[in-house]
């Protein structure tokens, strides 16, 4: 098994926002999640392409809990530690799936009750007046109580007197929730930063950050020949080479798309796919499966997604 990256669709969940639900407090209910042991779901975080440093850091963070909560009904004393966490790297390096599985992680340590995970913006904390934006804020919080709330591009919150409001109170539901609430920041290392040391008191509850590096050419290939063999895709040889000259061509800088760049090559090939069989009324079924080199020539100035998330 390998990491298929968070994107709209069958290939990934869909978030409220994207659902067209512009009042967080008026999204449906998070359905529950079903019940996994910690070895599944850190088998499942194992099993994800590439990610060495983050499947280290979640291991560790997991041991370290779950050791304070043997000390705790040991009756042994032990610090609080700080569940919250920071996330950084490019779009597309598999912040929001890692999050899912935090989510289900912790239930599965007895730290939380439900394990689900909601993903919220700015778009979604923020009002247009201030005084709104506390309760809209606030309501976003009680969705995700019992499991994690994770804010995706939380740098633009550091942007205005709005934004800023939102974090004072995000601050205070986080303290008199923190028995039943885990919160994940998550954006480009630098905004990311910056973002926490604005406010003293994010600085104090986000204790731990998880670096997400950008996928090397061959995690890439790998995770483009398990897309398409999950769209029922047979991608030749001669393709999937093909695939690895326009990786090694790819810029890395801010940006990158990493695993959504992936999908938008699949895109960019079924697509073309289709246009060569336009003549073809019948074509056979290794024709409807099967993407040639061809295929993959017009993938062009896909290399960044400015409007990626996570």
């Amino acid at each position: 098994d390998v990491f298929l990256p968070e994107v709209e669709g069958p290939l990934g969940p869909v978030n409220a926002s994207r659902r067209g639900i512009s009042d967080p407090a008026a999204a449906p209910a998070e359905e529950p999640q079903p019940e996994r042991t910690l070895e599944e779901l850190l088998n499942e975080l194992d099993a994800l392409t590439g990610l060495a440093r983050v499947k280290d850091e979640i291991h560790r963070q997991t041991e370290l809990l779950r050791i304070e909560r043997l000390r705790a009904e040991a009756g042994l004393s032990a610090p609080t530690l700080t569940r919250h966490l920071v996330f950084v790297g490019n779009p597309g390096t598999g912040k929001t799936t890692v999050g899912r599985l935090v989510a289900g992680i912790y239930r599965a340590l007895g730290l939380l009750d439900k394990g689900h995970l909601v993903e919220v913006d700015r778009s979604e904390l923020v009002a247009g007046y201030l005084g709104q934006t506390a309760e809209k804020t606030t309501a976003v919080v009680q969705r995700a109580l019992g499991g994690v709330l994770f804010i995706d591009e939380a740098y633009a919150l550091a942007e205005d007197q709005y934004g800023r409001e939102a974090v004072d109170t995000l601050v205070k539901d986080m303290e008199d929730h923190r028995d039943d609430l885990v919160v994940i920041v998550a954006g480009y290392p630098g905004p990311m930063a910056r973002f926490v040391s604005t406010n003293p008191g994010l600085e104090s509850r986000f204790a731990r950050t998880i670096t997400f590096d950008d996928y090397s050419a061959d995690e890439l290939r790998r995770i483009f020949e398990s897309m398409t063999r999950s769209a029922d895709f047979e991608p030749q040889p001669e393709t999937l080479e093909r695939f690895d000259r326009l990786a090694a061509d790819q810029p890395r800088g801010e940006g990158f798309g990493n695993g959504r760049w992936a999908r938008n090559v699949l895109d960019s090939a079924i697509a073309r796919h289709a246009w060569r069989l336009r003549d073809v009324e019948r074509p056979t079924l290794d024709q409807l499966r099967t993407l040639v080199p061809e295929d993959l020539e017009d993938v062009v100035d896909i290399g960044t997604d400015s409007e990626a998330t996570a």
